[in-house]
């Protein structure tokens, strides 16, 4: 996972630092060179070579401009990472907070880019629980024998009552071939996909089958948005709201998130 991968990286750097005895230490103090004036605009062939040396065969999905001058936004797996523009600084953890709009930037800079990739998933290759009145709109990455998943899904009617409709698209944990993911097939073979959705989650085990189904392309596609868990729920905008959510908190969390666009 990037996290960790980052993670390991933000490691390696702090024992590299400790290991190496500090310029001037052992002979009196000397002052650190000026850093060099960064670029005003973004390095793009410099900023793939920095991140295929840190990251190596991680696809890197959109380099821009961020609200920082001198830095740029690269989006990585669903996640916005600030780079120098030069290529030679990495901020690895933290978010960009606009202080007097009190919003967080970097989780809207996100959100865009997963909205992109989550638009272009069509209606019918969703499972959808549709709210009487509509609301909001969330999509929900799942998994069949996830625990908070079921329990989510339990309370299916509660969140559509309260306006919210869900929309599933699959990521069995375990990957392709396991058996999660073969019983995420069947309900897509199964002529009653949310009733057998539904049986599914209440513990059912459905007859293997076999037909044209998007399982596997779900699955990748929530490898790109940066699922890490299920269930993963994203709003419209394409900011994800967290994992399991009550029906109340959800409507909450949504009508924070719209009041702030507003």
């Amino acid at each position: 996972m990037l996290r960790n991968l980052i993670l390991a990286l933000g490691l390696t750097a702090a024992l590299g630092a400790c290991a190496a005895e500090p310029p001037g230490r052992a002979g009196g103090a000397t002052a650190a060179a000026p850093a060099a004036a960064l670029p005003a605009q973004a390095d793009e062939a410099a900023i793939t070579a920095a991140m295929g040396q840190l990251l190596p065969g991680t696809p890197i999905e959109r380099i821009g401009p961020s609200p920082l001058p001198g830095l740029a936004e690269v989006a990585v797996r669903g996640r916005v990472l600030y780079i120098s523009n030069d290529g030679r600084y990495l901020l690895v953890e933290g978010s960009l907070i606009d202080v007097p709009g009190k919003v967080n930037l970097t989780r809207l800079s996100e959100g865009s880019l997963r909205r992109d990739l989550l638009d272009a998933v069509p209606a019918e290759r969703r499972i959808i629980f549709p709210a009487a009145e509509q609301k909001h709109r969330v999509t929900v990455f799942t998994d069949i024998d996830c625990g908070y998943c079921r329990q989510l899904h339990q309370q299916i009617a509660d969140y559509n009552r309260l306006g919210i409709t869900v929309e599933y698209l699959f990521y069995p944990r375990a990957g392709i071939g396991s058996e999660s993911f073969e019983q995420a097939v069947a309900v897509w073979c199964s002529h009653n996909r949310t009733g057998a959705l539904t049986a599914a989650k209440g513990g059912l085990v459905l007859p293997p089958a076999n037909c044209d189904n998007p399982v596997r392309a779900d699955y990748e596609l929530g490898q790109k948005v940066g699922v890490t868990g299920t269930p993963a729920i994203y709003a419209e905008n394409g900011v994800e709201i967290g994992g399991y959510l009550a029906p109340s908190e959800m409507l909450a969390r949504l009508e924070e998130m719209a009041a702030q666009a507003r």
